[in-house]
């Protein structure tokens, strides 16, 4: 009878011990797996954007940032999201026609609402930069200047974003802020994060200069050799960017952009005529265009060669020269007064070129199509020049059959412009030349004032704490090793008594 009743209990026993060893262990993976899981599942992504809209001489690009909301060093991780390019002319032009602001820049605001999620539409900042053709509009009539911005502002307010303005930056902020694009691109500044593949950066490297081409300006911006002094303070910025500062020199040429700078040779030239048919050699061979003269002079530009001619319009017709082209061209360029040590052209201070150059906009845009954007030396952009210029206009339309009769029209003059601004006007050499780099995009992003603006800006946007772990690492460790045991001692039981039940059963009992 004793010994049924052992059997029953240590059945009993048995099986309750196998249930409690059974869910011990279960309890201790499904502790394990929710542990890691916890620790290990990716944080929500904590971001902030931006969006700067750049209002250029000839057009506006609308471009969308993005970086990580716990900022490094104090600036933060930008990059471009992406770009719209609104459609018409700069807002400049719109100085006869200001109520047509709101729909010109619709699609593109309305493409934002559509990029950044609605959960970040309040915090979202807006900035307009209006650059050259602005400046130039404000030295017309600031009353006008004035008026378009404040249509600008209103319409941009009515947008759920958060907008912070619109104004005409400085010659010098553009240049500058081109500077810090071109280098972040680059990666020379000291950057620690990675942050969604950006490479990761501890020394500091030289830093590249900055050249930058427009319609209605011309910037040049870089570190100057440590031995020179920035003779004219005028031209000297500093930035503090990922815990450094910089101080860099910049300036920027107002009528000195390719549109017009074509403008002011064409009224340079055309006082020389009498019959109202102008022979330019910066035009193809059997290419022919009229210019109204009061079209020729509306810009403050051309006013230093203002005069009155015996007729309301003149003839193109093209010569294709490039050696006349370029002797033309280099007369925009005054040389003969420096009062500084040494100057670009027009008596301003340039120091002495330094390191490697990164240009941008138009001075891709032009060379790029030129095929002069790899690797070309100085010689050999010349000879593809005196080459091209001098193709009949016919075939040059049968050539590039898509590009648009304006742009490709002047492709001889930009070309032979570009060569003569970096060669005569910023005094770089045939071996300096090597040291230029034509860039459109790098790594996603524009070559460009706005991603530098953007970088400059986020100093002023507050850090927020990084998204944390649930648990510490301490706790972590301590809570992996603790259910590590339990498991660990539940095996070891359940195999001692599978192994050795009747010395489990007799110590038991």
């Amino acid at each position: 009878m004793e010994d049924r009743k052992g059997s029953e209990f240590k059945k009993f026993c048995h099986k309750n011990i196998l249930a409690i060893l059974g869910f011990s262990s279960i309890m201790a993976v499904v502790a394990l797996i929710a542990v890691g899981m916890s620790q290990h599942r990716p944080l929500p992504e904590n971001v902030k954007y931006g969006i700067v809209l750049d209002a250029g001489s000839s057009h506006t690009s609308l471009y969308i940032y993005k970086w990580p909301a716990e900022k490094e060093n104090d600036t933060g991780v930008v990059h471009q999201l992406e770009e719209c390019k609104v459609k018409g002319l700069g807002i400049s032009k719109y100085a006869q026609k200001v109520d047509e602001i709101k729909t010109y820049l619709a699609a593109c605001m309305e493409r934002s609402r559509e990029v950044v999620p609605i959960s970040q539409h309040q915090e979202t900042p807006v900035y307009l930069g209006a650059t050259a053709g602005m400046r130039l509009l404000r030295d017309e009539s600031e009353t006008v200047a004035d008026k378009i911005l404040d249509m600008v502002s209103k319409t941009l307010d009515e947008y759920p974003f958060d907008f912070q303005g619109a104004r005409i930056i400085t010659g010098q902020e553009e240049g500058a802020y081109g500077w810090i694009t071109i280098n972040y691109l680059m990666g020379n500044f000291p950057q620690k994060s990675s942050w969604y593949g950006l490479v990761s950066h501890e020394e500091e490297k030289q830093t590249y200069g900055a050249l930058d081409l427009g319609g209605a300006s011309t910037q040049i911006t870089f570190v100057p050799p440590s031995n020179e002094t920035i003779e004219s303070p005028d031209n000297s910025l500093q930035f503090r960017l990922y815990g450094r500062d910089y101080n860099v020199y910049t300036h920027s040429f107002l009528c000195y952009g390719k549109d017009q700078a074509l403008l002011q040779k064409l009224a340079k030239d055309i006082e020389d005529t009498s019959n109202g048919i102008l022979k330019d050699p910066c035009f193809h061979p059997g290419y022919e265009r009229v210019v109204n003269i009061s079209d020729l002079y509306k810009t403050p530009c051309t006013k230093r060669f203002e005069k009155t001619l015996p007729f309301h319009q003149f003839q193109i017709q093209g010569v294709g020269d490039y050696q006349r082209c370029h002797e033309s061209i280099q007369e925009l360029f005054n040389t003969s007064n420096c009062p500084y040590s040494q100057c670009a052209f027009n008596g301003v201070f340039l120091p002495s070129l330094q390191g490697h150059f990164g240009a941008f906009s138009a001075f891709y845009f032009v060379m790029n199509f030129l095929n002069l954007t790899s690797g070309s030396s100085s010689e050999q952009a010349m000879k593809t020049m005196v080459n091209f210029c001098s193709r009949p206009w016919e075939e040059i339309k049968t050539s590039f059959v898509g590009v648009k009769e304006k742009y490709l029209s002047e492709y001889c003059f930009s070309g032979t412009y570009i060569l003569t601004l970096l060669l005569k006007g910023y005094n770089f050499t045939p071996s300096s030349w090597k040291n230029i780099d034509f860039m459109g995009k790098v790594g996603g992003s524009d070559a460009g004032w706005t991603l530098g603006y953007m970088l400059n800006l986020t100093n002023m946007i507050p850090a927020e704490q990084p998204l944390s772990k649930p648990f510490s690492h301490s706790t972590y460790v301590f809570l992996m090793i603790l259910f590590s045991s339990i498991l660990v001692a539940v095996i070891v039981i359940a195999l001692f008594i599978f192994h050795k039940p009747s010395s489990f059963w007799k110590e038991m009992i």
